[in-house]
């Protein structure tokens, strides 16, 4: 005897719905899902902290590029260029001149490093904002 069920037939188990189930199903669910949600989170935070973490990587090596370019590279172009200056302006006015000229270089160059390290591009924003996500869905589900 073959019977197809409508699920109509309350002896007949089949897929049960949401609201069929059990508090004590429901609640190991939304562990389950917490846990799952959890290791997804940490996840993404590590892949975040690792992208932050490169881009700090790359700060500290334009400042060490820049600090090696304003030492030793341009010490040599600075006795160059006083050099020259000497022979048409006064020695001291042609090393004020090219000293003013290194330093705003090399200030330029410890600036663009600096906003490599600024505490607002290192924050895991990607993350942040999941986490916001995942708090308002928790709350949903427990209504």
């Amino acid at each position: 005897m073959s019977s197809v069920s409508d699920g109509s037939d309350p002896e007949v188990i089949g897929p049960r719905r949401k609201s069929d189930r059990s508090v004590a199903a429901l609640l190991s669910d939304l562990a389950n899902e917490t846990i799952q949600l959890i290791r997804q989170e940490i996840a993404l935070l590590k892949a975040e902290l690792h992208e932050k973490l490169s881009r700090v990587g790359q700060g500290a090596a334009a400042l060490a590029a820049g600090g090696l370019l304003a030492l030793s590279g341009w010490l040599v172009l600075l006795a160059a260029a006083v050099l020259g200056l000497a022979t048409v302006l006064p020695p001291w006015l042609a090393a004020l001149i090219v000293g003013l000229v290194v330093l705003a270089l090399g200030g330029g160059l410890l600036y663009l490093g600096k906003t490599r390290f600024a505490g607002d591009a290192l924050l895991p924003r990607r993350t942040l904002n999941s986490l916001r996500e995942d708090e308002a869905w928790i709350k949903d589900q427990m209504r």
